[in-house]
């Protein structure tokens, strides 16, 4: 008879345990291993891109510009002569004979008021005048007569006297009436308001039934034959401009197909103490087409006029490189790891395409012409 050998149990499931521990650390060890392999995957991609970007950064190495670059101004179209047309006298508006737009000649009536008080003012003044006149009449027969008999001694001096005094004091009854006449038939005219010179309607500021009020402007009226282009410069400009007046300055606006050269040129004196700058004045040339108060145009000033001292080196770098984050304007600037790092700048005229630095960067260094390359690369 076979006897068959007995194995404990508890040394069975000692080995299955053993075994399980086993293969749960080459499991982990397994995962531990592909994690890590993973992550420094990861972090070769990363630097791989990062270091792609870093290759596909255009920079810039600034530098002084002796260059004479011409430097441009915002300006705005005006009219020389440009009027608020406003009623002379109180009334209701019962007819307006032009709107926005309307070209209307020297004279022509613009508003009509309501003119029933001012004519009754004026037939009563009339009327007052004619009895006056009435009066000096028979002022003038009562001292004649008085002077007659004067003369024959039927009447004494101070009788004549008192007679020549009514009849100055009648003289001078008829010529205040007459005045009164006049004024009321002036104010009666005052009801029709009439262009003071040819020009364009740019504004219409009243409708009918409006109350016109004396002073309250109605419309607004501008000579398009005269129309120029003020200018905000710098005071520092003032004496190169000045001094250069004769050379070219071009104007630049939407209407129109090419620039243009003023025909005149008046330089302010005074200069506004908040942004100390100077008013330019440059008169177009006439019967220019499509141009009209308002309008927006960019000046040029001609090659050589600057701010700064004359021959000092000007930093120039492309406008698209400035970075605007709320009130702050700044470049990325490279350093001497190769890092780009914002740095806050104040700027300058704009040139074109191009902007001066005034300060915040030095000639030499280098900066980043794509801020938003530039900005995942910190």
């Amino acid at each position: 008879m076979r006897l068959s050998r007995v194995v404990p149990r508890s040394i069975t499931a000692n080995s299955v345990l053993r075994r399980s521990a086993r293969r749960s650390l080459y499991m982990g060890a397994i995962l531990l291993g592909a994690a890590l392999l993973f992550q420094l995957g990861s972090h070769l991609h990363a630097a791989e891109t990062e270091r792609a970007e870093a290759s596909s950064l255009r920079t810039l190495l600034v530098g002084g510009s002796q260059q004479a670059a011409r430097q441009t101004y915002d300006g705005t179209v005006e009219a020389v002569r440009q009027t608020m047309v406003a009623a002379q006298v109180p009334g209701t508006i019962v007819e307006l004979n032009a709107v926005a737009g309307d070209s209307v000649k020297s004279g022509q009536s613009l508003v009509r008021l309501d003119a029933r008080e001012a004519s009754q003012g004026a037939v009563a003044a009339d009327a007052q005048l004619a009895a006056s006149q009435a009066q000096l009449n028979l002022a003038k027969q009562e001292y004649e007569r008085q002077q007659q008999l004067y003369a024959k001694n039927y009447i004494s001096e101070a009788a004549l006297e008192q007679a020549q005094a009514r009849f100055k004091s009648a003289q001078a009854e008829v010529n205040s009436q007459v005045a009164q006449a006049g004024i009321a038939r002036t104010q009666k005219s005052f009801n029709i308001v009439q262009a003071p010179y040819a020009g364009v309607i740019s504004e219409l500021l009243a409708e009918v039934g409006d109350i016109a009020l004396p002073g309250k402007a109605l419309m607004s009226l501008y000579d398009p034959a005269e129309l120029r282009v003020s200018v905000a410069v710098p005071q520092s400009l003032a004496a190169d401009i000045e001094r250069r007046a004769s050379e070219e300055l071009r104007i630049e606006m939407a209407g129109l197909p090419e620039a243009i050269k003023p025909v005149r040129m008046h330089l302010l004196p005074a200069a506004d103490p908040r942004t100390h700058t100077r008013t330019l004045r440059l008169t177009l040339p006439a019967n220019l087409q499509g141009i009209s108060p308002g309008m927006f145009a960019r000046v040029t000033l001609p090659a050589g006029i600057r701010a700064g001292q004359d021959g000092a080196d000007r930093i120039l770098v492309p406008y698209s490189a400035v970075v605007r984050r709320a009130e702050m304007t700044g470049l990325y600037v490279l350093n001497s790891a190769g890092k780009p790092l914002l740095r806050q700048v104040r700027l300058g005229p704009v040139s074109g395409d191009q902007v001066e630095i005034l300060a915040g960067i030095s000639s030499g260094e280098r900066i980043a012409l794509d801020p938003q390359i530039a900005a995942g690369l910190r």
